[in-house]
C-alpha cells in the first residue's frame, strides 16, 4: 500500500543507512492508522536487506524474502500482552538482541505501541538503549509518544511526518482506490486512513453512515430511534464517536448562530467524548438510557 506522506520519512532513514549513519534506536510517533507499523516494517525490512537502495529494500534478496515471508530469524516484533509489555518480554528480547545474527547482519527488533511498556519494562529497555550491541536496531512505534517515559524518547532518534489533511487523504482515495465519493468525515472514528481504508472493506463504514443518520434524525426529533436501540456492546464506542463528530458538524455549520448555545453544545461534545473514555468503567451501563438522557440534553440546550 502507498503512503505517500511516508515517503520523506522513508528517504531519510534510507539516506542514513545508504551512508553508514544509522542510528541505533528510532521512536517512529506514527499512529498505525496512518502506517506507523507499515513505516516500522519498511525500515525493518531495509536494514535487513543485503542490497538497500536509497528508496529501501531491494525486495529480492534472500534477506528480503526471508522478511516479506515473516520469518526473519534477526527480526522480533515485541507487542502488548493485553494492555501492556510487560519486563519478562522485554528481557526476552533483550536476550535475543545480544545472540550473534544468524543472517550475518543486524539484529532488528520493532516495538508495536511502545507507549504500552510498563515502568519495569521501560527501566529494562533502557540498557539496551544505551548499550545496543553492534549491529543491532530498534524501532520503538507508538500511537501516543507522548505517553512515553522520557528516559526511552530521549534515547531514540525521532522519525516525523506530515500527516495529511482531509483533502489529501481524500485525494489519496481517489487516485490509489479510484473512490470519489468523500468518506474522509469519519477519519476522528476510525484512528486514519489505513483504518478507514479497512472499515470500507469490512462494513464497518456502512455500520458508521448507519449511525450518523441514527443520531441526526435522534437528535432532531428527541427520540433515539431504532438503529440506536438495537446496537450491540461493541458498537458502544463507535456510537459515541459518531454522535461526537455529529455534535462538532453542527458547530460547523452554524458557526454564525447563538454563541451561548455553541458554547453549550461544545460542552455537550466534551462530555459525549468523556464517556466515551470511560467506556472501560462502565461495564452495567444502560447505555440506552444514556444514549435516550444525551437526545433530552441535547434537546434542552438547543431549545432553552
Amino acid at each position: 500500500m502507498n503512503l505517500p506522506w511516508l515517503t520523506p520519512v522513508r528517504e531519510a532513514f534510507c539516506g542514513q543507512l545508504m551512508t553508514g549513519r544509522q542510528g541505533h534506536a528510532y521512536l517512529l510517533g506514527i499512529h498505525q492508522g496512518y502506517g506507523g507499523m507499515q513505516l516500522a516494517n519498511t525500515l525493518a525490512q531495509a536494514s535487513l536487506c543485503m542490497a538497500p537502495t536509497a528508496n529501501g529494500a531491494c525486495g529480492v534478496c534472500k534477506g528480503c524474502q526471508l522478511f516479506i515471508a515473516g520469518n526473519h530469524p534477526d527480526c522480533y516484533l515485541l507487542e502488548a500482552d493485553g494492555n501492556q509489555i510487560k519486563v519478562d518480554q522485554v528481557r526476552e528480547l533483550c536476550q535475543k538482541l545480544t545472540a550473534t545474527a544468524q543472517q550475518g547482519g543486524r539484529r532488528v527488533a520493532i516495538v508495536k505501541n511502545c507507549e504500552r511498556l510498563n515502568t519495569a519494562a521501560a527501566n529494562a529497555l533502557l540498557k539496551t538503549l544505551e548499550e545496543p550491541g553492534k549491529e543491532t536496531l530498534l524501532l520503538l512505534q507508538s500511537d501516543t509518544p507522548s505517553r512515553l517515559m522520557a528516559t526511552i524518547s530521549s534515547r531514540c532518534q525521532r522519525l516525523h511526518c506530515q500527516l495529511p489533511s482531509r483533502e489529501a487523504v481524500q485525494e489519496w482515495l481517489a487516485v490509489q482506490f479510484n473512490l470519489t465519493s468523500d468518506v474522509t468525515w469519519c477519519l476522528p472514528i476510525v484512528g486514519g486512513p489505513v483504518d478507514l481504508l479497512a472499515a470500507l472493506n469490512d462494513g464497518r463504514y456502512e455500520a458508521l453512515i448507519g449511525l450518523r443518520k441514527a443520531w441526526v434524525q435522534s437528535l432532531s426529533s428527541g427520540h433515539l430511534c431504532a438503529n440506536l436501540t438495537n446496537i450491540d456492546e461493541k458498537q458502544v464506542s463507535d456510537a459515541l464517536k459518531v454522535l461526537y463528530v455529529v455534535l462538532r458538524q453542527k458547530l460547523v455549520k452554524q458557526k454564525d448562530a447563538d454563541a451561548l448555545i455553541n458554547i453549550k453544545i461544545t460542552k455537550f461534545a466534551a462530555k459525549v467524548m468523556e464517556t466515551y473514555h470511560n467506556l472501560s468503567m462502565m461495564p452495567n451501563v444502560n447505555f440506552m438510557a444514556v444514549f435516550q438522557s444525551f437526545i433530552i440534553e441535547y434537546q434542552s440546550l438547543t431549545t432553552s
